[in-house]
């Protein structure tokens, strides 16, 4: 899938295992998804546009590089907002816009219950950030309303995918780039990843 890339960086992989293990806290699980998320965006970032501009420095004049446009950061809620924070140390100025999606467990269909989008986009580059891809339908149907709104360009960051979700997404979206930390094995019949970390959003709350 070309428009998926896999971060095999040996940190990335590091702190994704200590994010797999069972034993790992709630608060290290929100500790490592700060840390490990800064450098996803790294990744997931080289295709931003940049303007050249003069910068005067203490020894004179010079030449630098700018980003060109606004960028926006949308987590879908709630798993998604473990990753926020990581996600503004590298955009500090960023926009953070919420998507409220749940998975129903009977059909495993999104369900959207909070879109706070205003009228107009806002932002050149939006940055969809959610822990898990599995079964694609909370992602898909993210990318759904952030293209209806008119964003220009879009990108899907998360940890952990599966291969049945990333088909989805690519029949779906296949313009709109993925980057994840792993792509597991498959699904269990409860639409869970394995063997992934469990339910991202439980684990950094406490509510499993």
């Amino acid at each position: 899938m070309d428009q998926v890339r896999i971060i095999r960086h040996p940190v990335v992989q590091h702190k994704l295992t200590e994010l797999r293990d069972l034993q790992t806290p709630p608060s290290r699980f929100r500790e490592l998804l700060r840390e490990i998320t800064p450098l996803l965006l790294y990744e997931a970032t080289w295709d931003l546009e940049v303007e050249e501009v003069p910068v005067r420095t203490p020894m004179g004049e010079g030449r630098g590089q700018r980003l060109r446009g606004a960028v926006g950061l949308v987590p879908i809620l709630r798993a998604g907002l473990g990753m926020v924070e990581g996600a503004l140390q590298v955009f500090p100025e960023a926009q953070v816009w919420h998507l409220g999606l749940y998975r129903d467990e009977r059909t495993l269909q999104p369900v959207a219950y909070y879109n706070r989008l205003p009228a107009q986009p806002t932002v050149t580059w939006c940055f969809i950030l959610d822990p898990m891809l599995a079964t694609g339908g909370s992602a898909v149907a993210a990318v759904d309303m952030v293209k209806r709104w008119g964003v220009p360009h879009i990108v899907f960051v998360g940890l952990i995918a599966a291969p049945e979700g990333l088909e989805r997404f690519r029949g779906a979206h296949p313009d709109v780039p993925v980057y994840v930390a792993a792509v597991d094995s498959h699904l269990n019949p409860h639409g869970f990843i394995v063997p992934g970390l469990g339910d991202a959003g439980d684990r950094q709350f406490g509510t499993g």
